[in-house]
């Protein structure tokens, strides 16, 4: 019997890793590749896998072992490779698989078209983009453009689809991975039913099964999930010392980003690992901080036993809210705002777009609406215009603004999950029709989930209209690193003064939320003066 010791390979400059997980037994046949164990560092998870194929003769390591480059494993049986029974680690045989062996030999079964490797596409500039769904397994056939896996940035849900019909020959991503752009996905044999052979799909599917019975119900945290890092020399928490915490790496880094103790926290994953959820949870009822260093940090919120004074129920934050939250409290924390509100009498203006609502209620090719949002965005990037400043962003090093020749402009949209920014290109370039077609077409993809990374990407300046709801006044916050935002409010009918009387005027509430670092409140008022006549008489922007 030829047996093979399978030692931890090169890990880099990391040595006593815990392993986390043993992923075989004695007796099980292993392919070459096939993960074995897996440790985790403070940084990164990782598995040893098997260099050849053959049959586990021997499991040295097991879960809470530390081990380091060179350290033994496990024992591979080499000779077992063909002979042993047709079973797998993650799945073993049922007793309807005995009629394995007699499968045709490779020579007799049908060619094989050559397979397609698919790969992300472009996604934009995100980086490590975190699978969240695998939508199909090996042996699936497909349909061109059917999702295959589903991403999750910070911004948004993306599928990645097949380029072309036929049968999943393998399926390389899982869930949990991080991916960018080309990186290997699936397999597809576009050769449709000579892509997998009847009984490797039944392996497969026991094989699927099986991994979906002992997986961990919970994933790794994503980038999402993890508040923005503090600058460089910035007061902050002390590190806190998790080493004897059974938690991931993104888990731990979270639980530091938001000051919270592993060690206070009962973990409810597998084997008693700490989840994202157990995170959250702890932090619900007031889990201990992190000792502050010196210069401290923001006071926390006192934890309050809401059920002592009646009865309560948890509902967890919509997806969207929990990507979205942590931007908002990074610019409100790192953002000196200031809000300076005024009135725009768009009485004129309001009669011009309902007779612009009008025809394109009557367009017969594709009807659309006309809104005060389009005619807002032009005035407002001819004001931007006159004050190229509030189209800036701050340098990172704070010392200097950058000036951008562009102006794309970022638009709330109220979905049933919450708020999303879509951004409309080159706003100067495009009239007040297509502005409108192109609004109603993204917020309908915004609506249904389907906005893709390089619309929500590159505002220089953002509105945000509660104009359809009401209200008299609110203070938005600015989209760092734009260094201001719009808000506007339902217009209202008020008495106005010209000189000899009072005249009923359609009044527009304006509120500009800006970054005072950068602006100060007469340059404010200016632009707001500016952007009001503008509105007065849309004539303005040809100028």
């Amino acid at each position: 019997m030829a047996k093979l010791d399978v030692n931890v390979p090169d890990i880099g400059d990391f040595k006593d890793v815990p392993i986390i997980e043993v992923l075989v037994k004695p007796g099980d046949i292993v392919k070459a590749e096939q993960p074995l164990v897996t440790l985790e560092s403070d940084k990164a998870t990782m598995d040893v896998p098997s260099p050849v194929e053959g049959a586990v003769a021997e499991v040295v390591a097991k879960v809470g072992d530390k081990v380091s480059m060179g350290t033994l494993i496990a024992r591979i049986d080499t000779s077992a490779g063909e002979s042993a029974p047709a079973k797998s680690a993650a799945a073993p045989a049922a007793p309807a698989k005995k009629a394995a062996p007699a499968k045709a030999a490779p020579t007799s079964a049908p060619a094989k078209a050559a397979t397609i490797e698919i790969t992300v596409p472009d996604i934009g500039e995100f980086k490590d983009v975190p699978i969240i769904e695998v939508l199909v397994k090996a042996g699936d056939a497909v349909e061109a453009e059917q999702p295959l896996v589903t991403l999750e940035s910070d911004k948004a849900t993306m599928d990645v689809p097949s380029p072309a019909a036929g049968k999943i020959a393998q399926m390389v991503a899982k869930v949990g991975d991080k991916v960018s752009m080309g990186s290997l996905i699936a397999k597809l044999d576009p050769g449709g039913p000579a892509a997998i052979s009847p009984e490797q799909e039944d392996e497969a599917e026991a094989k699927e099964e099986e991994d979906a019975a002992e997986a961990p119900e919970t994933s790794p945290v994503a980038p999402r999930d993890l508040p923005p890092p503090l600058p460089p020399g910035a007061p902050g928490l002390a590190k806190a010392d998790f080493s004897g915490v059974f938690a991931g790496p993104a888990v731990r880094r979270l639980a530091r980003e938001l000051d919270l103790d592993l060690n206070t926290v009962k973990g409810t994953g597998e084997k008693g690992r700490i989840t994202r959820e157990d995170v959250k949870a702890a932090l619900s009822r007031g889990g201990a901080a992190v000792a502050p260093a010196a210069g401290g940090a923001l006071p926390a919120i006192p934890a309050v036993d809401f059920a002592k004074f009646g009865p309560v129920e948890t509902v967890p934050l919509s997806r969207i809210k929990r990507i979205s939250g942590p931007r908002p409290h990074a610019s409100w924390v790192n953002v000196p705002h200031v809000t300076h509100c005024d009135d725009a009498d768009i009485t004129d203006l309001d009669a011009f777009r309902k007779s612009l609502d009008e025809e394109a209620k009557k367009d017969k090719s594709k009807p659309y609406r006309v809104s005060l949002l389009p005619l807002l965005m032009r005035a407002a990037v001819a004001t931007l215009k006159a004050f190229p400043t509030f189209n800036a962003a701050l340098s990172p090093a704070g010392d200097a603004l950058i000036m951008r020749r562009y102006w794309h402009i970022g638009v709330a949209v109220d979905t049933p999950e919450g708020l999303v920014v879509a951004v409309v290109k080159e706003v100067d370039q495009k009239g007040v029709v297509e502005l409108a077609r192109e609004l109603g077409a993204l917020s309908d993809k915004a609506r249904s989930g389907k906005l893709a990374p390089t619309e929500m990407q590159g505002a220089t300046f953002t509105i945000s209209s509660l104009g359809g709801i009401g209200g008299t006044a609110f203070t938005p916050i600015v989209n760092a690193p734009e260094v201001a935002i719009l808000g506007v409010v339902r217009s209202k009918m008020a008495p106005v003064w010209d000189g000899k009387a009072f005249q009923p005027r359609l009044m527009l509430p304006l509120c500009l939320s800006y970054d005072h670092r950068v602006i100060d409140g007469a340059a404010a008022a200016r632009f707001m003066r500016h952007l009001a006549t503008v509105l007065e008489d849309m004539r303005r922007v040809l100028l």
